[in-house]
């Protein structure tokens, strides 16, 4: 029988250290992509093979896995032909067998190889199987049998390889119209994608040719455009006046792509002679170019000019769709300035104006802190009362709620005028950060808060592996890490109901699953940790998280160990796997160059990237930087905005705005990014200190906004 160790499956796989004859130090260079993971493999294969171990088919899977990711395509075959693994293995190994022929040029090999897994696939494996079967029968000359199965694989996962392998199939057999459906859908859904270019050719090459339309032109020319490939849509643009498809009606929205293109390349001169054709458009594309410009100018930081364009854009084009965040924008910038009347009126009129605009709720909140800002505070609770009226199922509500009370504080009522409201907040909204301002409030009223939770999170205990995820269990033991993750995601996937959800959340739990069990809890278990707030459905939203690493890094670096929990909840939901857009890695996020920066101030090797996804160095990492946040800003609040938008801005919205009180601090960052930031973290830091705290007391948070020291991190 398997136990739990509740310290993740790779924990749960090396046991005392050696999973079978594969050594841990193995698992783990496979598991952070390091470069001697496949010396590592293979010095493994040779002392089990030496030793007669039953372990030699499943380190020879790994270790064909790991050439095949080199590119030893030799080699790979040569591993994994012959290879006896256990029966739930079976299937991965007939699918990376097909890999190896497949690489090496052997279609038919491959096709046979893929047939098998797919035989016996899981539900996770065999969208992938099908797909590659498919592919590999038509390599081997195989269309009218490739035919249903990449009919089948193309329209349950739909993809630019699918489909463009699909197009061959349907061509081969005769079904042109299906062919050139495909074409052009690869064509027009993947721009930038290589089998893209040669779609179009294959169109254009068709007798008569079938070229696109300007529409289909503009259409592949944004994709292009937001997928980073300026240079490319500026050619696509061309391709399209070449082809004598622009007409001098067209000409304006054509412009406005092609400023924006120019723009991103660099071209500014360019770009605004190309914006001025686009004013010339019709309304619809004179707004967007003048537009453009108004956010041009809001992203330089050119606040004034851009609070004049956006007045202009909604005052000229009244109707069109971007007079909404044109209009909505006028206001903020009035707000953010301090210009507090004209942000009343500016928001008044908003929701006169655009009486069905996605952002009226908002609207209503800004001007209601406009109107907290002059003190006129019954107007406020006014504004604040409709925004709650209007919109119950608004994320703003609990800050209108606690700003209404707030706001017979701030004139002066007694606390058993304020108190309701506070305890309001804190029973409806527990989990929020206003419930956390809410307690702190009512503390200094002298009275004392209602528990937001009356019971602290509860882990169900139990000693098997679930049925459910012995597979993944399986594939971890081999060294197999993206196909066990890809189990854990198909079997969470297909949980249809509150029960399932909860028993499942656990069992991550217990195998230290931390992120898909947040992630099971987050679609399924919301009503029941929040609403009923059952302690079980709590503790798959709060879990102690990789708690040896956490507890040791925040102990060796003097930060709470609540903070790094709170961080690496925000950050990445507890997935030790995320990487963002802007490069950010692993559990707490962080990006290679403030790592190199972290490894030089402690006098360490520089790590490589892929190091970044090793939850003990990110972990390492995180709490050493929080240390450092902390000692330069002595607040939480002050820590996450730093944390999230860099200490340079933290300085400097302190020095504009620090005068504030907290609460009015934070409404007043003018990223939403970081505000939303900071006010998950704390409001989940201060959960997790009452969760799991040792102190009878409960922590307090300073509604005092602390200056910050002119020495310490600064990246």
């Amino acid at each position: 029988m398997r136990r739990w160790t509740g310290t993740g499956l790779l924990t749960v796989v090396l046991g005392s250290g050696v999973a079978g004859a594969q050594s841990s130090a193995t698992l783990e260079s496979v598991r952070l992509h390091r470069d001697d993971a496949r010396a590592l493999a293979r010095k493994d294969l040779e002392a089990c093979t030496a030793s007669k171990c039953p372990d030699s088919g499943r380190i020879s899977l790994l270790a064909g896995t790991l050439a095949l990711a080199e590119g030893d395509v030799a080699e790979a075959r040569t591993l994994l032909t012959g290879a006896r693994v256990s029966e739930p293995l079976q299937p991965f190994l007939a699918y990376y067998q097909g890999q190896a022929h497949f690489y090496a040029g052997d279609a038919a090999a491959a096709a046979a190889a893929f047939g098998r897994a797919v035989e016996k696939a899981s539900p996770a494996l065999l969208p992938r199987a099908r797909a590659r079967l498919g592919e590999s029968l038509l390599a081997a000359g195989k269309a009218a049998e490739a035919a249903p199965v990449l009919e089948t694989a193309a329209n349950e996962e739909a993809s630019a390889e699918l489909l463009y392998q699909r197009a061959q199939a349907r061509a081969a057999v005769g079904n042109a119209p299906g062919e050139r459906a495909d074409l052009k859908a690869v064509a027009l859904r993947y721009p930038s994608h290589p089998y893209a270019d040669e779609a179009l050719a294959k169109l254009e090459a068709l007798k008569p040719p079938l070229r696109l339309t300007l529409a289909e032109s503009l259409q592949r020319a944004r994709g292009l455009l937001e997928a980073g490939a300026a240079k490319r849509t500026l050619e696509e643009l061309e391709k399209a006046e070449a082809h004598k498809l622009v007409r001098k009606q067209d000409k304006p929205e054509v412009a406005l792509v092609r400023a924006q293109a120019l723009y991103a390349t660099g071209q500014k001169d360019e770009a605004e002679q190309a914006l001025a054709v686009a004013r010339q458009g019709p309304p619809k594309v004179a707004a967007e170019a003048a537009y453009v410009t108004a956010r041009r100018a809001l992203k330089a930081d050119d606040n004034e000019t851009a609070r004049k364009l956006m007045a202009a854009v909604e005052k000229a084009f009244p109707k069109e769709e971007v007079a909404d965040d044109a209009g909505y924008y006028v206001g903020w910038l009035d707000l953010q300035a301090g210009r507090f009347e004209d942000a009343v009126k500016a928001f008044a009129a908003f929701d006169q104006r655009h009486a069905r605009s996605r952002r009226r709720d908002e609207a209503m909140w800004y001007r209601a802190l406009a109107h907290i800002r002059l003190e006129q505070y019954g107007k406020a609770r006014e504004a604040l009362d409709t925004l709650v009226d209007a919109f119950p199922r608004s994320s703003l509500v609990p800050q209108a709620r606690y700003w209404a009370a707030r706001s017979h504080e701030l004139e002066g009522a007694k606390a058993d005028v304020t108190g309701p409201g506070y305890e309001s907040v804190i029973t409806s909204a527990p989990s929020s950060y206003y419930a956390l301002l809410a307690s702190e409030r009512l503390r200094e009223l002298g009275r004392e808060p209602p528990p937001p939770f009356p019971e602290a999170p509860k882990q169900v205990e139990a000693q098997e592996v679930p049925a459910e995820l012995k597979l993944a269990v399986a594939l971890t033991e081999a060294g197999l890490f993206r196909d066990a993750a890809e189990e854990v995601q198909a079997r969470t996937s297909r949980i249809r109901n509150q029960e399932q959800a909860l028993t499942f959340a656990h069992a991550l739990l217990r195998l230290g699953e931390y992120g898909h069990a947040h992630a099971v809890a987050a679609r399924h278990l919301w009503g029941r940790a929040f609403g009923a707030r059952v302690p079980e459905a709590l503790a798959a939203f709060y879990p102690r998280a990789f708690a040896n690493a956490v507890e040791s890094e925040a102990t060796r670096y003097q930060v709470s160990p609540f903070l790094v929990w709170a961080i690496m909840r925000r950050e990445s939901a507890f997935r030790p796997e995320v990487a963002s857009a802007a490069d950010a890695r692993g559990l707490m996020q962080v990006i290679p160059p403030t790592a190199r920066a972290i490894a030089r101030k402690l006098s360490e090797p520089e790590p490589a990237p892929a190091e970044l996804f090793s939850p003990s160095l990110s972990i390492r990492y995180g709490a050493w930087y929080l240390a450092q946040l902390m000692e330069r800003f002595s607040h939480p609040a002050l820590a996450a905005a730093a944390y999230n938008a860099g200490p340079d801005a933290a300085v400097k919205w302190v020095k504009d705005k620090g005068s504030l009180p907290l609460d009015l601090f934070v409404e007043e960052i003018p990223f939403r990014e970081t505000r939303g930031y900071v006010k998950q973290v704390l409001a989940d830091l201060y959960l997790y200190q009452s969760f799991y705290g040792k102190d009878a007391a409960p922590k307090r948070l300073s509604l005092t906004v602390p200056a910050p020291a002119t020495q310490g991190v600064s990246f």
